[in-house]
């Protein structure tokens, strides 16, 4: 197995793409390193296969027959939380934005190793896995839920509150909330925030977490021009503050 560990095989994975033999051979590596690997190759049918299914993770292609990846990622938004990885032939940085904005978690350019798509896959699944609940009692463990006032955010359950409502957050929406809340009062840099959550170094380009922070604000009831609870640090990075 190219000397690859096995990976959970609990996890269950969507491939909407096209090209039926670059997806036969990425399922058939993604298999035999211990996914549960499904394939939909028309974008049509995308939409209610992800959430009738709701596996643990989907990769988009971008150009799709029926239904273009970037439709069928705002289409399924609403009624699947679990991370999206999204494939795409181009190199403008404009897609890969709007891939962002319609609610997807990653991005990948085609083609891509399938070595490479499966460290993507299996850092994305490690972050969502349940979080077992820490102990009260001081025992120097990260705490579970972290609350700002009205704001709650859940580590275990995954979900944020605000004034008792929930937030609808992706899921890479929420690990970075997460991130930002868990080092509040401390400025985190864009290459921190890169590698925490990418897995992979920030190549000083990269504009996901940008476009997360100005989703995640509004959603948290945050002034997306004048922000009081994510603060943007010129030069070094994004500071949550404690007492917004």
């Amino acid at each position: 197995m190219d000397g690859v560990e096995q990976t959970n095989e609990s996890w269950r994975i969507l491939i909407v793409e096209d090209d039926e033999r670059l997806a036969d051979l990425t399922r058939e590596y993604l298999e035999s390193n211990g996914l549960t690997v499904s394939l939909e190759t028309h974008g049509g049918a995308a939409v209610e296969r992800i959430r009738n299914e709701q596996p643990d993770l989907v990769v988009l292609d971008l150009m799709l027959p029926g239904e273009d990846g970037l439709s069928i990622c705002r289409r399924v938004r609403p009624h699947y939380t679990g991370p999206i990885i999204m494939l795409t032939a181009r190199t403008d940085d404009l897609d890969q934005v709007l891939g962002l904005e319609m609610g997807a978690d990653d991005y990948i350019g085609k083609p891509v190793q399938p070595r490479v798509l499966l460290a993507r896959i299996r850092a994305m699944l490690r972050r969502v896995e349940t979080v077992p609940v820490a102990s009260e009692g001081g025992n120097g463990e990260e705490p579970a839920r972290l609350q700002f006032n009205d704001l709650i955010v859940d580590r275990a359950m995954r979900e944020a509150w605000l004034s008792d409502d929930s937030i609808d957050l992706t899921s890479a929406e929420f690990d970075l909330l997460w991130l930002l809340a868990s080092n509040a009062g401390r400025v985190l840099s864009r290459e921190e925030i890169f590698t925490a959550l990418r897995g992979i170094e920030y190549d000083g380009q990269d504009r996901s977490i940008d476009v997360r922070v100005s989703r995640i604000r509004p959603k948290i009831g945050d002034d997306p021009i004048h922000p009081r609870r994510i603060k943007t640090v010129r030069s070094k990075g994004y500071l949550f503050v404690k007492e917004a």
